[in-house]
């Protein structure tokens, strides 16, 4: 074959007649071959306006070279070739003056459906390396043998989940069609961006066990504090049961983990309440038995004393006397009295102490029973919680499909918030999400909405704006809080937030949007954080 391409770039076609029927001998495909370089040796000599006689015999050569191990490969392609030199004259208007010959070549090679309108798109740019590689190696098949190989290592890497079949199918899709007809730039294009989402697909899985992994550990923790009135808790894991039967995704799995922890921060405040109205009541019982001991040991003494009184005034023969005998227990009488007087104050202090501690107790009974039906403002921020998100997207939602605009939804999380909590206190922690509550409230427009949507972590609602935009709006907001977020102990605070953005799609419900956001938002953390990815 090689003698044959050198014989008719040469323009010696006595020898490339000869080559061509030892060809057809081999191959038993005489007629089909006589027929391609009867074209061919019309075609390789007249120039068009694109393929001009040197780009097309440079052209033949790298199709000749990159199909020398297979005859049948090498006819398709030449068939191909010969399609995009026929075309030339129709529709070269569509490709540009630069477009390299090789590239529409191979292009070509996709299916006889091609043209150089599309031969001639330029690649992205994440790609278009690639796909000058391997227009340059002439199709080189061991080296996209080795890529479609290392693709299917990460497919097996991968665990079963929901389009994990889908990715497999149209990688098996792009195997073969590469092996029938050749590799060309759009499969590398297309090879790059399969790349890419699978290997984001797997970090985010790994990302996802995780979040798995922290929720059984606050199910372990929960579940041990959990008191005995179910009603107690009731809401709380009704709304976990709800939000684990949506489907195991990051998000589900993150927010019932937030809500277990929220629940057991309750009931652990419950139960110390409890125990400490529990030990007033006890210390009132004690105190109670203590002064009715004191008080009827000295009722009996006073007993006593008043029958030595009656005594001594029945024997008293002098005024004098009898006066001695009233003043002494006048005085005793006022001590008795006076020691009631005390005791029953003390029991009234004590009463009121139980009285308080047991209303606290109800008060957060009650607190826990009306967790299902808070209001829709988050107490520690003052911005909207998760059941005032939800309605706020409702209203957005309705809008954008209304108005034919975009609706942007970004997630933020603050960065390293465990480790500020750690080295200044979960108090600084409140403070730091006041702060960057305040901060994103004041940035946004007025139909903005900004929420706590659990824990570290807030929802952006971005009325009529694409995500691109979002996307910068949310990196200026970043940058402003370049100066430090709050004071504490007299030094500026640094806090950082990782930003993730998508557009709402017509008919979605906010959860699918927000497992988007949330793989940009795992990109914007797994790329060095305090930056904002769109999914």
């Amino acid at each position: 074959r090689r003698t044959l391409a050198a014989a008719i770039l040469d323009g010696r076609w006595e020898q490339a007649e000869r080559t061509l029927d030892k060809l057809a001998v081999e191959n038993d495909q005489g007629a089909t071959l006589a027929n391609l370089i009867e074209r061919i040796v019309r075609g390789v000599e007249r120039g068009g306006r694109q393929w001009t006689s040197a780009r097309r015999k440079e052209s033949l050569q790298r199709v000749l070279n990159g199909s020398h191990g297979d005859a049948g490969v090498l006819q398709i392609r030449l068939t191909q070739l010969l399609g995009s030199w026929d075309q030339d004259g129709a529709d070269s208007v569509h490709a540009p003056p630069e477009a390299e010959p090789a590239q529409a070549a191979t292009v070509q090679a996709a299916g006889p459906t091609a043209t150089p309108d599309k031969a001639a798109s330029p690649a992205p740019a994440a790609a278009g390396n690639l796909a000058a590689t391997i227009a340059e190696q002439g199709k080189n098949e061991s080296t996209w043998a080795r890529a479609v190989a290392s693709l299917g290592a990460s497919l097996h890497k991968a665990l079963a989940a929901a389009g994990a079949d889908e990715q497999a199918a149209a990688l098996a899709a792009m195997t073969a069609e590469i092996a029938a007809q050749g590799a060309t730039p759009e499969h590398a294009d297309a090879l790059l961006l399969q790349s890419q989402g699978i290997d984001r697909a797997l970090q985010h899985r790994h990302h996802l066990v995780e979040q798995l992994g922290g929720l059984c550990r606050e199910l372990t923790e929960g579940l041990g504090d959990m008191v005995e009135d179910e009603s107690w808790t009731k809401g709380q894991l009704e709304a976990m049961r709800l939000k684990l039967d949506e489907g195991i995704n990051a998000r589900g799995i993150k927010s019932a983990s937030e809500l277990l922890r929220q629940t057991r921060v309750r009931q652990r405040e419950l139960r110390e309440e409890r125990g400490r109205a529990r030990d007033a009541l006890k210390s009132l019982m004690n105190q109670m038995l203590q002064e009715m001991g004191e008080l009827g040991a000295r009722t009996g003494s006073f007993h006593d004393s008043i029958g030595r009184y009656a005594q001594a005034i029945d024997g008293a023969e002098s005024l004098e006397g009898l006066t001695g005998v009233v003043g002494e227990m006048l005085d005793e009488t006022r001590s008795v009295q006076e020691l009631v007087g005390q005791t029953q104050q003390r029991l009234q202090t004590e009463h009121s102490r139980a009285s308080e501690l047991a209303a606290r107790v109800t008060t957060l009974e009650s607190e826990l029973r009306r967790l299902s039906d808070e209001v829709t403002t988050d107490q520690l921020t003052r911005i909207a919680n998760r059941r005032g998100l939800l309605q706020a997207f409702e209203v957005a939602r309705a809008r954008a499909e209304r108005e034919a605009t975009p609706l942007s939804i970004g997630l933020l999380d603050i960065d390293n918030f465990k480790r500020l909590n750690d080295e200044l206190g979960h108090g600084a922690g409140d403070v730091a999400l006041r702060a960057l509550a305040e901060q994103v409230a004041k940035s946004l427009r007025p139909d903005d909405v900004v929420a706590r949507y659990g824990g570290e972590e807030f929802v952006v609602l971005l009325p009529a704006t694409p995500d691109d935009e979002a996307q910068q709006i949310l990196t200026r907001l970043q940058r402003s809080l370049s100066g430090g977020l709050f004071m504490h102990e007299r030094k500026t605070v640094l806090v950082t937030f990782s930003a993730g953005v998508t557009v709402y799609r017509v008919g979605e419900a906010i959860e699918p949007a927000l497992e988007r956001a949330d793989e940009a938002l795992y990109e914007a953390k797994r790329t060095g954080k305090n930056r904002t990815c769109v999914a």
